[in-house]
């Protein structure tokens, strides 16, 4: 049988090229994302590539739906976790002026990865699979007006480069994408660029997110290194 991929909160950008990648060594990718409506094209695409795939419309922040759809995929060897916020108006205040309630909403993106890793932990120490992440820069650079995010990202980080550090005897690989810039492709590319008015020209700020995968591949196969900065702000 092929080994499995799930890529959990799946977008048109490093989503796919994540799907893409795995694909192209022979996983069978499992698509997740609460857009259900674009997993058709997703799914040709992929076939066209001769990548075997399936998807499903799940929101990862509900936690029923969210480990019932891994109970149906079976069996998993590698997760990537990428969900990203399509809405920049969600942004909440920079900062010195975050909210406890900003704080616990930006921790929402943080629990479902928490739940999926202890759900597919099992199977993946078994088959001697991996755990991928993304997050924001702010998890390492201050940036003060992205407010309760950066609490986020820096939350996840932590996770991810600390599950490595417990698994790795285990043989079991965890790594984050630590990204900052407009990923090509992607909602948020798509946003800014619409919107040089107020979000400036994306000029020598972009990210292929082809080449972030083919990185994600290279951490999981060579697992010599638990993070991965992509920094063009």
């Amino acid at each position: 049988m092929s080994p499995t991929a799930v890529v959990l909160g799946v977008g048109p950008g490093l989503g796919m090229s994540i799907a893409h990648r795995f694909g192209r060594e022979g996983y069978e990718v499992m698509l997740v994302s609460r857009r259900g409506d674009r997993h058709a094209g997703y799914l040709a695409a992929l076939a066209d590539a001769g990548v075997k795939a399936r998807a499903f419309a799940v929101d990862l922040r509900d936690r029923v739906r969210l480990l019932s759809t891994l109970d149906e995929v079976g069996a998993v060897d590698v997760v990537y976790y990428g969900p990203g916020a399509s809405d920049l108006n969600d942004i909440p205040g920079e900062i010195t002026s975050t909210t406890s309630a900003e704080a616990r909403a930006a921790m929402e993106w943080l629990y479902p990865a928490i739940d999926v890793v202890q759900h597919v932990l099992p199977g993946v120490t078994g088959r001697g699979g991996g755990l991928l992440f993304a997050g924001g820069l702010s998890a390492v650079v201050p940036m003060p007006m992205l407010g309760a995010l950066a609490l986020g990202a820096a939350a996840l980080r932590n996770y991810a480069v600390t599950l490595n550090a417990a698994l790795a005897e285990k043989g079991v690989y965890a790594g984050t994408l630590t990204i900052g810039g407009a990923i090509e492709r992607s909602d948020i590319y798509e946003l800014v660029a619409s919107k040089p008015e107020k979000f400036g020209e994306l000029g020598g700020r972009t990210l292929d997110p082809d080449d972030i995968a083919e990185a994600a591949w290279q951490m999981f196969v060579k697992r010599d290194r638990a993070e991965e900065v992509f920094n063009v702000l």
